[in-house]
């Protein structure tokens, strides 16, 4: 195996890593939340939820405790929402299991829902100081151009870390991978040039190989806001779905025209601009109305909520979009 300079790294990593909130001296509490944050989502857009999340919920008791649809609001923005309901769970958890303290060994956080083995090696490498890969896909493209394999990529990762301070070197991949090892690497700034196999071979750019891609299905929906009064027609969408413990407005694949909704009378008062909302695998073109609903009546599986009610609600991506526009 080719020597890893351990020393060099560290003072490359020590000299240009940037400044966040979760990194120098983090609880292990405020590990895990910003981990778990940070999965799939870029480091520069996580930074002001991180500081709301910690200003509401500064501790795993109190996030415990917090009332789930507090805990989507404050999450909200962030999509993939099943991440704060298992921080919530994971937080009941360990108030149950270990007396409100993240456990430091593997076997136990294995337990704690949400964890995988990224999140797991997180923990353990940046918030408990032990020798323990955290392959992320920064990490991934580092050590498989590094090593121009991508076989075992968590042990070969673990090879290079350093049995004193581990975690500045573990630290230092990650960050290797979001500001030079990137896509289209900037190999003559690396600090890993002189012993990367793939740039001596010229591969860099054909290895991590890359996975095929999704198609993206596109959605066509046309959604009602309905108003009756200084109340607003939504519901909550159910457990187990995608928007899960989110808000929307009553959708529909077919245009609306006049008339009857919901077995309620309504009345066109006019279009709102094109919303285009992204989640998953889909592409949702959203085409809002407003209607006037001649008299408020039950619509099962919704709600009438007051109008300036709603802002507090954790609504969909799309639909908050549309809520912003309607400037209740």
């Amino acid at each position: 195996m080719q020597n890893f300079p351990v020393d060099e790294f560290k003072s490359w990593f020590l000299e240009v890593k940037r400044d966040f909130p979760w990194r120098d001296t983090p609880t292990p509490y405020e590990v895990w939340v910003s981990e778990i944050m940070l999965q799939q989502t870029r480091a520069s857009v996580v930074v002001p939820y991180f500081l709301r999340w910690m200003e509401e919920f500064p501790s795993i008791e109190s996030l415990a405790a917090a009332p789930l649809e507090k805990i989507i609001k404050i999450w909200e923005g962030l999509g993939y929402y099943s991440r704060a309901r298992n921080l919530h769970e994971g937080a009941k958890y360990i108030m149950e299991n270990f007396g409100g303290e993240l456990p430091s060994r593997e076997e136990e956080l294995k337990k704690i829902k949400g964890l995988g083995p990224y999140t797991i090696g997180a923990i353990l490498s940046f918030a408990f100081y032990q020798k323990k890969a955290a392959v992320d896909g920064n990490v991934y493209r580092v050590i498989s151009r590094y090593f121009l394999s991508e076989k075992d990529v968590p042990a070969l990762t673990e090879r290079v870390l350093p049995d004193h301070e581990p975690y500045i070197v573990m630290e230092g991949l990650i960050e290797l991978g979001a500001l030079v090892c990137t896509k289209k690497p900037q190999c003559f700034i690396c600090p890993l040039k002189e012993g990367c196999l793939a740039r001596a071979k010229g591969m860099t750019e054909s290895i991590p190989v890359l996975k095929v891609k999704k198609k993206t299905i596109v959605l066509l929906r046309h959604i009602g806001i309905l108003r009756f009064d200084k109340y607003v027609l939504v519901r909550k969408e159910k457990t187990g779905k995608v928007m899960a413990d989110l808000y929307e407005f009553p959708y529909f694949e077919e245009q609306i025209h006049s008339g009857m909704l919901f077995d309620l009378e309504v009345s066109y008062q006019g279009d709102l601009p094109k919303v285009t909302h992204t989640f998953t695998k889909y592409r949702a073109h959203l085409y809002p109305s407003v209607w006037e609903v001649h008299s408020r009546e039950d619509v099962e599986g919704y709600e009438w909520i007051l109008s300036d009610e709603l802002k507090k609600l954790p609504f969909s991506s799309g639909h908050r979009k549309i809520l912003h526009i309607l400037e209740l």
